[in-house]
């Protein structure tokens, strides 16, 4: 009897090399990587968390420094504009300054030739003055001679002479003289009581004006308004004394220059001017040359 054929089973040409198959992880194994993995991503998690609370709670300090920055600026701004303003204050300041100088030199200027006019003018009023003393002294002398010669002059006549010498001159260049003395003080000061030669009280004007052709007044007003030949006010001639008041107890006199108008001291805010008598009517006037 033939034994029964065992059938043969090929046999994995691979069956001879060890399984390549990675073995399967058992429960427990994987439980445990699983909690390994949890655990790892909550602790990721935790110090994210730390951090981003660390970084929350840390101070940006570049945002700290933009507001020092910023004053900084502005306080240079401020400066720039100050300095500004100063200079332009500073400039302006010199400008004034200068325009201040350049006025004072001018109104200097223009002081120094009036000044030099006046006293031209002063100078020849007394130069006329002078010739006209000496022309009167000859005169005197003269007259005295033919008195002298002639043997008729009386005792009298002689005191009439003189008085009229003393009283009165010859009307051209006497007249003439006063007036130019008169208005070469045009422009000087009103002070009571001054007598020249830059400041005047209305009588010691009147009074300085006549001596330049030897015709010697008083003093104050009131005196001044009784001496000479009273005058009407309408034939006034020039050289006319004009006075304001009473005849004796005047408060005022001037000098009638021609034209209805006279010259006098007026007072303290006019000085010496030139005035029209319509404006201020006189109350009489006496005549001495």
């Amino acid at each position: 009897m033939k034994e029964p054929l065992v059938p043969v089973v090929p046999m994995s040409h691979t069956a001879h090399i060890r399984s390549h198959r990675k073995p399967r992880r058992s429960a427990q194994t994987t439980m445990a990587m699983r909690a390994g993995v949890a655990g790892g991503v909550l602790g990721t998690l935790a110090v994210a968390g730390a951090s981003a609370s660390a970084v929350a709670a840390e101070p940006v300090t570049q945002t700290l420094e933009l507001p020092a920055l910023t004053a900084d600026l502005s306080t240079q701004v401020a400066q720039s504009a100050e300095a500004t303003q100063q200079a332009a204050a500073n400039y302006q300041l010199q400008a004034e300054r200068d325009a201040a100088a350049a006025k004072a030199a001018k109104e200097a200027k223009a002081d120094l030739t009036e000044a030099k006019e006046k006293a031209e003018a002063k100078k020849k009023a007394a130069e006329e003055a002078r010739k006209a003393a000496a022309e009167r002294a000859t005169r005197d002398a003269e007259r005295a001679t033919l008195t002298a010669d002639s043997g008729t002059t009386t005792t009298a006549a002689t005191t009439a002479t003189a008085s009229a010498a003393t009283a009165s001159a010859p009307a051209g260049g006497s007249v003439a003289t006063v007036v130019s003395f008169l208005k070469a003080q045009v422009g000087d000061a009103y002070v009571m009581g001054a007598t020249g030669p830059n400041a005047w009280d209305c009588s010691s004007l009147v009074q300085a004006a006549f001596r330049q052709v030897g015709v010697d007044l008083p003093r104050v007003s009131q005196d001044q308004s009784t001496v000479g030949t009273d005058v009407s006010l309408s034939n006034l001639q020039v050289g006319d004394i004009l006075y304001w008041g009473g005849k004796g107890s005047a408060y005022h006199t001037g000098v009638y220059i021609g034209d209805g108008q006279y010259l006098d001291a007026a007072n303290p805010s006019k000085g010496v001017v030139i005035q029209d008598l319509s404006g201020y009517p006189a109350s009489g006037a006496v005549r001495v040359l």
